[in-house]
């Protein structure tokens, strides 16, 4: 349970570099209640020292059934902590989280990868329609239209 007036933020990203542009985030969820979820074990002490931490492993759409059972982590996380609001940075764990998120209420905001400089990442078309905020890092990929926007980089 949060404390009042503390959100419950779920934060999402795999390993590597969509954690570190989720860190530089750092100051949005400073003053709230965050639960890290990421693929490799490798980063959990370091980010235990900033909340709770969830490992649900790595997938990819060439890995089906291990796809499944990371949904099925994803799943748990979802359930288990009620987040208010997810952020993600990607990549397949993060899109999973954001759409069971959603299902339960959560707001779910997405921040494309900046390694995405000529369209928008298959995970972020994924989940575009169900985002309350898309932020992509290149003004290029901004579409109004789409509700994309742009408000800067992180790296």
């Amino acid at each position: 349970m949060t404390m009042p007036g503390k959100l419950k933020v779920c934060l999402a990203a795999s390993g590597g570099g969509h954690l570190t542009e989720l860190l530089k985030l750092a100051p949005i969820w400073a003053e709230h209640a965050p639960v890290f979820v990421t693929t490799h074990e490798a980063v959990v002490g370091e980010l235990r020292k900033r909340g709770t931490v969830y490992v649900v492993g790595e997938c990819n759409r060439r890995m089906p059934l291990k796809t499944l059972q990371v949904f099925a982590r994803c799943a748990r996380v979802v359930l288990r902590e009620r987040p208010d609001v997810i952020v993600s940075t990607g990549a397949a764990a993060g899109c999973m989280l954001c759409l069971l998120g959603k299902l339960v209420g959560a707001k779910v905001v997405w921040v494309d990868s900046i390694a995405n400089v000529q369209r928008i990442s298959m995970s972020g078309r994924i989940i575009r329609p169900f985002a309350n905020l898309f932020l992509t890092q290149w003004p290029e990929l901004a579409n109004k239209g789409h509700r994309i926007q742009y408000v800067g980089e992180l790296i």
